[in-house]
């Protein structure tokens, strides 16, 4: 795995923040998507998303995000092609003395069932406890999403259990499953810092 300071290459991918420039490799990936699987499926965006105005507010959206680590999101693209799969992000950083983010992730169906997903989140793993030098991430995942739970498991996260109504998603407040890693799980020694309060 080929690393750079918040960005990866694996052997069949490239992960990193997105540019100006690839703008049209992204919205032709949108446009060829099929029509939706099931209610995690973000393949489709309305067709005032796929404008390039509407691409410069995300770009700018996620520049902001990045700076307070509300959320920083990596792009996903195909090495060989070229083509934008999907996004991961790392979300929610807690630092004081915890120093742990959520974990999000989402492919464009036309790429599911080839290993991508499995691919792209080790890498992300990798950029959150050698990058951000986090000590933890948890996946917190709807209880019915069986795909997503079989993903992380497959992984190594550990179930530590179900946080009630936590999350709003459509409109509703949702139950999440939490799975966890921590640095050590994956054999990588911690390599930050604690903000004590001071009292």
């Amino acid at each position: 795995m080929k690393k750079n300071k918040f960005a990866r290459q694996t052997k069949r991918l490239i992960l990193r923040p997105l540019k100006l420039s690839d703008y049209k490799i992204w919205k032709n990936s949108y446009l060829k998507s099929s029509s939706l699987q099931n209610r995690w499926d973000g393949s489709k965006k309305p067709d005032d998303q796929l404008e390039i105005q509407s691409f410069k507010k995300l770009l700018k959206y996620q520049s902001d995000q990045r700076k307070t680590e509300n959320f920083c999101d990596y792009a996903i693209f195909d090495k060989k092609t070229g083509e934008y799969i999907g996004m991961l992000c790392l979300m929610n950083f807690v630092r004081s003395v915890t120093q742990s983010a959520f974990v999000g992730y989402s492919l464009l169906n036309q790429y599911w069932g080839l290993g991508y997903a499995t691919e792209a989140l080790l890498a992300l793993i990798d950029i959150a406890f050698n990058d951000h030098k986090l000590h933890r991430i948890v996946a917190g995942i709807e209880p019915q999403n069986k795909k997503s739970i079989q993903l992380v498991k497959k992984i190594g996260f550990r179930k530590e259990g179900v946080s009630k109504k936590i999350v709003l998603l459509r409109d509703q407040w949702q139950d999440l499953v939490q799975y966890a890693l921590t640095c050590e799980d994956v054999g990588i020694k911690w390599q930050g810092t604690t903000q004590i309060r001071v009292r």
